[in-house]
Order: structure tokens, then sequence, then C-alpha cells
């Protein structure tokens, strides 16, 4: 008998909706791999975006090889793909003793986390929201997303108000309640109970590279513009200024840019556009990727230097100057995107004067 079927009988239940969800589940299993019981089933909640759809299902092929179960849900293929999804997994929810979350802000987890029993929870990282996710914990706030705080409410929002706020009680530490967060980000507020362990990318080190270095400079893309963050004017000519001034060849576009916004800064700034078949952090440390890797600020400037760490690869984000913001930015945007830049260790910082 298989050694962790022995100790429990259920599987732990992980829930992703993206690529850098996956890859971090991944690297919990790999930090727990000792105190996992059964194993571990990856429930996929796929989106409908075509990148990160492709995206998923190659990092789910990662998490076969390693030994994963993996189910692969269309939860949002029609108006009944929501409850059809939920019905189908209620019995696993039902039985799981620990449930693993990339996304405590969705509202498809905050309604599971409604349904499951399980005391143990986990939330591993999705980014720079995870910085967001604990401060709002700390703070007893409602759970919202970074760039939308400080707009208005809308009617959605207020009728899956509840379910929000039982999803943030059922993530606040109590007892006989273990919650976990594994990230990879700075924390500056926490609260009492809350086990915050870091993710150090130890897997992705061990499964991949050391990767080929060239000698040109990469950029990372951002979907500051498609969120409504940053001018897309704006953001095109810092791209060019820095591709000219750092000698940048090719350009790793985010899942979510628009093809229209990346055709354009293709051929106004001669860069390479890519776009990436799995998480940047694998994609990097496979290679070959650039002796200087540039971005805007974004969760790879915290992770890039730990999943490359023993290379000669240097990380330099760019701030972003007030002036790019646009009018519908939150009020808060410009300080959590300083404070991303800021908390970031092992990184240069650089500055781009478009006057």
């Amino acid at each position: 008998m298989n050694p962790r079927a022995e100790k429990a009988g259920t599987r732990t239940l992980a829930f992703v909706e993206s690529p850098v969800q996956l890859l971090n589940v991944l690297e919990w299993a790999h930090a727990h791999e000792h105190t996992l019981g059964a194993g571990l089933t990856l429930v996929v909640l796929s989106p409908v975006d075509p990148m990160t759809r492709g995206q998923l299902r190659r990092t789910a092929e990662l998490a076969r090889e390693e030994g994963h179960e993996v189910r692969w849900e269309e939860a949002r293929g029609g108006a009944g793909a929501p409850f059809r999804t939920v019905a189908g997994l209620a019995g696993m929810l039902r039985r799981a003793p620990r449930v693993v979350l990339g996304d405590p802000f969705s509202r498809y987890v905050q309604l599971l986390l409604a349904i499951t029993p399980a005391r143990d929870l986990v939330v591993v990282d999705d980014g720079t929201a995870t910085m967001e996710f604990v401060a709002q914990l700390a703070r007893g706030e409602r759970l919202v997303r970074w760039h939308r705080k400080g707009g208005r409410t809308a009617p959605r929002d207020l009728v899956l108000a509840p379910a929000s706020s039982a999803a943030r009680r059922r993530l606040t530490p109590g007892r006989g309640r273990r919650v976990e967060v594994f990230s990879s980000m700075p924390m500056q507020e926490t609260l009492p109970g809350l086990e915050v362990t870091a993710n150090t990318f130890a897997w992705t080190r061990s499964r991949f590279g050391p990767p080929r270095i060239t000698r040109s400079a990469d950029m990372v893309g951002t979907s500051l513009v498609e969120t409504g963050v940053v001018d897309g004017a704006r953001y095109l000519e810092a791209v060019r200024f820095l591709a000219k001034t750092h000698g940048a060849t090719r350009y790793f576009a985010h899942r979510r840019e628009s093809a229209d916004k990346l055709h354009r800064l293709a051929v106004e700034t001669g860069l390479e556009v890519v776009r990436p078949d799995l998480p940047l952090e694998l994609i990097a440390r496979r290679g070959p990727i650039g002796g200087e890797v540039l971005s805007f600020p974004s969760t790879v400037v915290h992770t890039l230097p730990l999943a490359l760490a023993g290379t000669d690869v240097r990380v330099a984000v760019c701030d972003i100057d007030p002036a790019w913001l646009t009018s519908h930015a939150s009020p808060r945007a410009h300080g959590f995107l300083s404070g991303v830049t800021g908390s970031a260790k092992g990184v240069r910082r650089l500055a781009v004067n478009l006057a």
C-alpha cells in the first residue's frame, strides 16, 4: 500500500484558477510532501481566456508527472456550469480534511468555502494579491481586490457580500481551525494564529535549470493597462524607453495582455513578443533567459530572484510614475504598486522620465 494512503484515506483538495496558483500549489506540495497523507487532488476551475487555459493545461501536465491527481472542471462553460461544478465537487469537499486555495478573492472559491467542513485551510500565492488578502484579513475588512478598492460597489458585489463575509470568517484562524498562507510575498500585516510559510521555489529550482544566460536583456509584461490602472500610451512609451536603454530584445507577455496592444508594442519597439506556455518562473528557470530581466511592479519582482537563485541573472523593476495612472485607477493604486516594488529583495529599482 502507498505509505501516504496509510496515513489518511482522504486526499487534500486544491482549487486553482490560474497557472501561477497551480505552480504555487506544486511548490506547497513539495514543501509539505511528508504530511500530505493520501496525496493531492488538484481541481482546475478553468477560465475562458485561451492563453490562461493553455498555460493551465501545460502546468497541469507537470502536476501529473509529479504524481498528483488533476481534475479539470469547465467551471465557466455556460450559465449552468457553476451549479454543475459545485454539485459535482460537493462530496469531495465534505470529505477532504484539508483544502488549498489559490484565490481567496474568487467568488467561486468563496462559494466552495461555504460547503467544506475542513478545519485545515491553506492559501497559496496568487501573486501580489496575497499581500492585500492578508492585510485585509488582519484589519477585518471585506475581501476586495486592490485595483478595485476605493471605487463604487457594483450591485453584483452587494448580492455576493454575504459569501465574501463568510469566506473572511472561515479564513480567519480560530478555535480548531488552522489557516496557513504559503507565500513568497512580504507580509507587512498579519494576525494572531495565522501560519505564514515561505515559498522559496525549491521545487522549481530542483526540477529545472540552471538556465543558459544570454547577453541581452528581457522584459516582463504586465496587465496594468488591461485592468484600467495604467494609461496604454504611457505604458508603451515606458516599454520603448526601457528596451532602448537596456538593450532588451524579448518581451514576455502577461497572459491577460490584449493582442492589439502586443501587436502595437512589437511594431513600435522592435521587441520580439513571446507568449509563454508556462508561468514565467518556469520559463526563466528552463532558459535561455537574459542576463537582466526588466519588469514593472508585479509578482515576478519577488518570485524571479527566488526561482533564479544561484544564477547571475539580475532583476530590475521600473517604478510606476503617478502621471501614468488613469482617471479610473483606485486611489490606492500608486501606494500599493510602490509597496510591491519597495518590498522586493535583491532587485534594482529603475525610474523612467517620460516628460
